[in-house]
């Protein structure tokens, strides 16, 4: 009986001519053929490039990466009308390991029609028959992985799990893509002198940098396959600026593979060794057998983090997080007091007409990103942005007290907003472009947050008519020629800074509101 052996990878020669027929064309027929054998896998025909049927092929864009063959380029197989997409790979400048089958191709079993060997048909395909021993990454994939609570966790597990099985690793990093307005990705970091994985944040601006566009990250999510380079010797390929800081380091051996998600989207997971000869076969075999599935753990803790983002991105940080913990049933919410915040872009309509698409809508986000960002810097929660109008509050605790903090937070944003736009329009009056004119109207009353809208399509919102009547104080404030204004109810948190611009009606509210402006004004 033959031991257990551990994750192998050989060619051999084929004694027998092999023949491959594909729609009645023969692809390939060659006595020079090599057979792959490779731990767990079915063995596979590889045939020199001179004996393909290279006119029936047609290159794709696909790449792949193996930690010890190299990365594979792609073909189609084009006979009459059949495309079969990604039916054939080659891998081109292979590892050392793999460089027998340097100008051979290889063709995915199943696309071929018919296989012969001397003639004779092949009903089956060939089956790996050695006996390997268990790949103990396998057993924590099933019975440890699951349990982590995020990426940043699941990172600081399977490095202490490649450690654990023998693995000689000195770092293991992870590079996943964001779904988020500012960062393009994250990158965790683990070594096993550091406590504990470190996290850096790499900005949609960071893909211009020549550090990013230098590195092998650039080069696999650009599609381009993996990089492995072996550091020792004085012949070493250092053609990264990262790989010459880790030679300098002691690193002998350096892998960055493509992890890759069920939506196509290329993530990154690099491992370094400082040990005499790097990484093995049978030790990168381990972690090549896995990496699917670890790819599909890694995406779920993504994918979480991602819908984390957006629903802070678009529902604001408090309603996103609501959302998140199960608020997503129509009327789920509940009954708050708080300062309401509604601002309005004067005479929009006119600037709409008067400006191009392009210049209207760079106008509108300096806008906002004066107005949502005063909100959002005192503590504010924008949940909406309506037309070119935004609503937010600020959540008061205690509806009793009379001058609440989120009161003055209110007022200091809708100050800070001013302060920022007079600024603005100085710049924009001595380039003779339209200056930004706005009203903001400041209540505070009893509110509805929560969700509202139809079973299919929901909105986390806050109602009530205290909202209405801050909207219809905000629309006095061009007739007042005031840019703040304030309701009797919000005046009463600040009554040293404001003054009585009388009573007024609003369309809507029974009877006459005091209406109120500030001293500055």
């Amino acid at each position: 009986m033959r031991a257990h052996e551990g994750y192998r990878l050989s060619f051999e020669a084929e004694p027998r001519r092999i023949r491959a027929d594909v729609q009645g064309q023969t692809l390939a027929d060659s006595r020079d053929v090599l057979v792959m054998h490779e731990t767990r896998l079915a063995p596979v025909f590889y045939f020199p490039r001179d004996d393909v049927r290279m006119d029936l092929l047609v290159k794709s864009d696909l790449h792949t990466h193996c930690p010890f063959k190299g990365n594979a380029s792609y073909w189609a197989i084009k006979v009459g009308e059949t495309l079969l997409k990604d039916a054939v790979w080659s891998y081109e400048t292979p590892y050392d390991e793999s460089s027998s089958v340097r100008a051979y191709m290889a063709f995915n079993w199943s696309a071929v029609d018919g296989w012969y060997a001397d003639e004779i048909e092949i009903t089956e395909q060939p089956r790996n028959t050695a006996k390997a021993k268990p790949n103990p990454l396998v057993n924590w994939l099933v019975h440890e992985a699951w349990k982590a609570t995020s990426s940043r966790n699941l990172v600081q597990r399977l490095a202490e799990a490649m450690a654990a099985s023998g693995l000689p690793l000195s770092q293991l990093r992870l590079l996943v893509r964001t779904m988020n307005p500012l960062l393009f990705a994250l990158i965790y970091t683990w070594r096993p002198d550091s406590d504990g994985v470190t996290e850096f944040e790499i900005s949609h601006e960071n893909l211009q940098s020549e550090q990013y566009r230098n590195s092998p990250f650039a080069k696999v999510i650009d599609g381009e396959g993996g990089v492995r380079r072996r550091l020792e010797g004085p012949d070493s390929l250092l053609d990264f600026p990262v790989l010459r800081d880790l030679v300098a380091e002691g690193a002998t051996d350096y892998v960055a593979m493509p992890l890759e998600f069920s939506d196509e989207q290329l993530n990154i997971l690099t491992l370094v060794s400082d040990a005499p000869g790097g990484f093995s076969t049978e030790e990168l075999g381990q972690i090549y057998e896995i990496l699917p599935t670890l790819s599909r753990l890694f995406e779920s803790h993504a994918l979480r983090l991602s819908s984390s983002t957006l629903l802070r991105t678009y529902l604001g940080s408090d309603a996103g997080q609501r959302v998140m913990d199960g608020l997503v049933r129509r009327g789920d919410g509940e009954d708050i007091h708080a300062a309401i915040w509604i601002t309005d872009l004067r005479d929009s309509t006119s600037l709409a007409a008067a400006l191009s698409r392009e210049d209207y809508l760079s106008l509108l986000n300096s806008y906002f990103d004066i107005v949502a960002g005063a909100v959002l810097d005192h503590g504010g929660e924008v949940l909406k942005f309506i037309g070119d109008s935004v609503l937010a509050i600020f959540a008061i605790d205690d509806p009793q007290q009379k001058e609440p903090e989120a009161g003055a937070h209110a007022l200091a944003a809708a100050r800070a907003a001013s302060a920022q736009f007079e600024s603005v329009n100085t710049e924009r009056a001595a380039d003779g472009a339209p200056l930004i004119e706005f009203g903001i109207a400041l209540h505070r009353g009893d509110l509805t947050y929560g969700n509202i809208g139809t079973t299919k399509r929901l909105d986390f919102t806050v109602i009530g008519s205290a909202v209405n009547e801050a909207s219809r104080i905000e629309s006095l404030t061009k007739a007042l020629d005031r840019q703040i204004l304030l309701s009797s109810a919000f005046a009463e948190s600040v009554p040293d800074l404001v003054v009585s611009l009388g009573h007024h009606t609003l369309r809507g509210v029974t009877g006459e509101c005091e209406i109120f402006g500030l001293h500055a004004e």
